[in-house]
């Protein structure tokens, strides 16, 4: 039996699941399963992943279910003591279950283990780095708060961690990560490995043209986690609500090609403000009055090359994402 199982849910995953699987492959450490659920795919994703030569793979073909389904589905399948999630489109570097894994076998009291992330942006093929966080212990004040770890693909999870929350709410179109985490915070500490170790992937594509829905599951997710959450932590739901909009705010300015959405990036911005005024100490709201005020001082090309510049301050230029 081994040691972890890796979840992979791949749906029309054509362009990327090669290189996720082999950033799998690569891990230093090597005791682990990698259960692939193909989500009804109708391009070549199933042939690509056939053509992969490692008896540690597992394949399973569904009909669509959408992202938490076929992670639900993976738990079904998985038979390690420790399972990971990697959505099919995002990369681990070689050290990160070597490194997660060591941490969780040394304090046994402790449910989840997660890392600091690259983002990775399609338009500029290169990376961001994420803030460096360091929430540990007792985190679902945190978690009420923000998802700090942003997405699926990384946290390694205690198997009896996952038996005792149960599987991802599939009703969530959005945010379903978010839930599942605050689930398991509620009953189990977490821990952190201070190292960049995952590659995450955004699509402009996805994001868009999907603000405005993004907001709407926010604001579904926020009120199913304050239902559950104690007393004493219910005058977090506006802050709670700040970082949304904050987020949806800079889905607007990065993706926004008419002054409509630059509108709805200003009210979200505006609306975060008031609902927590503190937010203006936080640099990442600095920025994004910043980029506003770009936006409407230059014409467009000028503000585009300034935004550009602006971004440059946070780029990893030696390193490009090919894939």
């Amino acid at each position: 039996m081994p040691k972890i199982s890796v979840v992979i849910p791949a749906y029309n995953a054509e362009p990327t699941i090669k290189k996720t699987i082999e950033s799998v492959q690569k891990q230093s450490f090597s005791d682990f399963e990698v259960i692939i659920i193909n989500d009804g795919s109708i391009d070549r994703t199933l042939e690509i992943i056939h053509s992969i030569d490692d008896s540690r793979l597992r394949i399973f073909s569904y009909q669509n279910g959408g992202l938490s389904v076929a992670r639900n589905r993976g738990i079904s399948h998985a038979t390690g003591e420790f399972i990971a999630f990697l959505d099919a489109d995002d990369l681990w570097t070689s050290d990160k279950l070597e490194l997660q894994l060591a941490v969780l076998e040394q304090h046994p009291e402790v449910g989840i283990a997660y890392s600091w992330t690259y983002f990775m942006n399609e338009k500029e093929n290169c990376l961001f780095p994420g803030s460096p966080l360091f929430y540990e212990g007792n985190v679902y004040r945190d978690l009420l708060i923000k998802n700090f770890l942003s997405h699926g693909s990384n946290p390694l999870i205690r198997k009896e961690v996952i038996e005792s929350v149960g599987e991802f709410d599939t009703q969530l179109s959005h945010f379903a990560d978010w839930d599942y985490w605050l689930r398991i915070a509620s009953k189990w500490s977490f821990a952190v490995v201070p190292k960049y170790q995952i590659y995450y992937f955004q699509s402009s594509r996805t994001m868009s043209s999907k603000a405005d829905g993004i907001k709407e599951a926010g604001y579904f997710m926020i009120e199913k986690a304050f239902r559950s959450a104690p007393k004493e932590l219910q005058s977090l739901k506006k802050i709670s609500y700040s970082k949304l909009l904050l987020y949806c705010t800079d889905l607007y300015f990065q993706h926004s090609t008419d002054i409509n959405g630059i509108r709805q990036g200003r009210d979200n911005l505006l609306n975060a403000i008031r609902l927590h005024p503190q937010s203006l100490l936080s640099k990442d709201t600095q920025k994004l009055v910043v980029r506003f005020i770009f936006i409407r001082l230059f014409p467009t090309q000028i503000a585009s090359y300034l935004l550009q510049v602006f971004r440059k301050f946070r780029k990893i230029p030696q390193y490009q994402v090919q894939r």
